[in-house]
């Protein structure tokens, strides 16, 4: 085993050093004003996952050609023989050429409208393919890895996709020297999740078709599927303060933008918080008086445990149930710019570590917590008490703790009981099929199966296009297949 680790580690290091090779030559070749080739930039990118060349053509052929051009020299210049010599050798050496040019300045390109949507949103996926060169490609084919067949390519193209666990978008044409083609296709994905988008494979080879020349490229994009978000009156939720009269003696956190009035100073006021202009008005100091519910922050604490123990398995339409809750009360917290942190016992694909979003007003905050909710797995890294009893200490303390789960144990009650004798704001949200047992004290809501919000199927449109308007686009990316650029990779 130690010795194949070793062989491991040595070949990582074989390619490392080889890539860094390859950079410092294409920098140097481009400071003397050369244009590197285009084995030279994908070596240096390290773009080419794999490149395979297949032929039909046998090593027999040139010496064949040589002996029939001989033949027809010795037979008194036949010229049958010495023409289909001559003729043999023309096609080895033009089909040698034609392949070795073949992929050379050919520009791929894909685009995504968007990356980020909903579940049964759909995405316009753009393709552009640029021959820069003069000469003409009779046959060109793409295969980019999908998650989802087009909407175009028909029932058929979903039965692969379901055999194989992706689906291969080929596209196969010709191109004429100097040209372009452009398709276009709707992607349609159902389901909560991270998708991948690529590598794609692109082949050509020699108009004879003798030569055929296949390279794949790490050319990857993500697409991420947000869960599904409701308004609260939809999931049997109070519409208007949900989680108890949010209003406090006094606020542990000011917020400057909105005040309630002013008052007159005290010794205990801050300097900062004197109203300057109300104070020349009245003749003596004055401070401003701030909502105390403007310093509202929520921590969502997220069980993905469909059961009472994890080894008992999962069930998947309870667990997006529980995270389409997750996602709607975040989505009503950045709604009433509250800060908004969520706190998941499952984890990330590849990953064994609980999901943590601190709380925060950042405008892109929504977006943070429906990324990490897209990406959580049914996988529990650990107890949901022991992670609210781990992070409860590190929130501010007129933090609101709301704990979704499809399940209500003895000791995630004991943990909500402990964390109000000492003094935390906590709620319990429940999606089992029975009332959790009361508990005093504890604010606990039960949403059934049956929830308005369960039965409509999608989402209200006014709460999708709310919550997309507060999330980013990025743009498309680009692949350059000849020169491979900095922005060659997906976005």
């Amino acid at each position: 085993m130690s010795q194949e680790v070793h062989i491991f580690v040595a070949d990582r290091h074989a390619e490392t050093v080889a890539r860094r090779d390859a950079r410092s030559h294409v920098m140097g070749q481009l400071a003397r004003g050369q244009m590197p080739t285009f084995e030279e930039m994908a070596a240096s990118r390290g773009l080419v996952i794999g490149q395979r060349e297949n032929s039909i053509f046998s090593d027999a052929w040139v010496p064949l050609a040589f002996i029939f051009i001989i033949a027809g020299i010795i037979a008194s210049r036949n010229v049958a023989l010495f023409a289909l010599g001559g003729v043999l050798l023309l096609i080895v050496l033009v089909s040698t050429w034609w392949k070795t040019n073949a992929l050379v300045g050919v520009d791929y390109e894909r685009a995504l409208d968007r990356n980020r949507v909903f579940p049964g949103e759909p995405i316009q996926l753009a393709l552009t393919i640029t021959n820069h060169k003069p000469l003409p490609l009779s046959w060109l084919q793409f295969d980019d890895r999908l998650p989802v067949p087009p909407l175009e390519e028909g029932k058929l193209a979903a039965v692969m996709g379901e055999t194989t666990g992706y689906y291969l978008l080929q596209n196969s044409f010709a191109i004429s020297g100097h040209g372009q083609i452009q398709r276009r296709f709707t992607l349609l994905l159902p389901q909560r999740g991270y998708y991948q988008v690529g590598p794609v494979r692109h082949r050509s080879g020699d108009i004879f078709t003798m030569f055929t020349v296949e390279r794949e490229y790490d050319y990857l994009e993500t697409i991420i599927i947000y869960p599904r978000i409701y308004p609260l009156e939809d999931l049997g939720l109070p519409a208007k303060e949900p989680f108890g009269d949010l209003r406090v003696q006094r606020s542990l956190f000011t917020d400057p933008i909105k005040t309630q009035g002013v008052r007159d100073y005290q010794p205990h006021d801050r300097f900062r918080d004197v109203h300057w202009k109300a104070s020349a008005r009245r003749g003596h100091l004055q401070t401003k008086v701030y909502d105390p519910s403007t310093g509202m922050t929520i921590a969502i604490f997220l069980n993905v445990a469909t059961f009472e123990r994890h080894w008992m398995g999962f069930d998947p339409e309870v667990l997006e149930r529980a995270i389409s809750v997750a996602g709607s009360v975040a989505n009503y917290g950045v709604q009433h710019k509250w800060g908004v942190g969520l706190y998941v016992n499952g984890s990330m694909p590849r990953s064994d570590q609980p999901i943590r979003v601190l709380p925060g007003r950042d405008p892109d905050q929504l977006s943070h917590v429906l990324e990490a909710l897209a990406a959580t797995t049914e996988f529990a890294t650990g107890s949901i008490e022991r992670l609210m009893r781990r992070e409860s200490p590190r929130l501010p303390w007129a933090a609101t703790l709301v704990l979704v789960t499809a399940h209500v144990t003895e000791e995630m009650a004991l943990a909500l009981l402990r964390l109000k004798d000492a003094g935390r704001r906590v709620c319990l949200i429940s999606l089992a099929e029975t009332m959790p047992a009361h508990m005093p004290r504890v604010l606990t809501y039960h949403i059934s199966a049956n929830a308005p919000a369960f039965r409509m199927g999608d989402p209200r449109q006014a709460i999708t296009e709310a919550a997309l308007g507060r999330i980013p686009v990025p743009a498309g990316a680009e692949l350059d297949l000849d020169l491979a650029p900095e922005n060659g990779r997906g976005q």
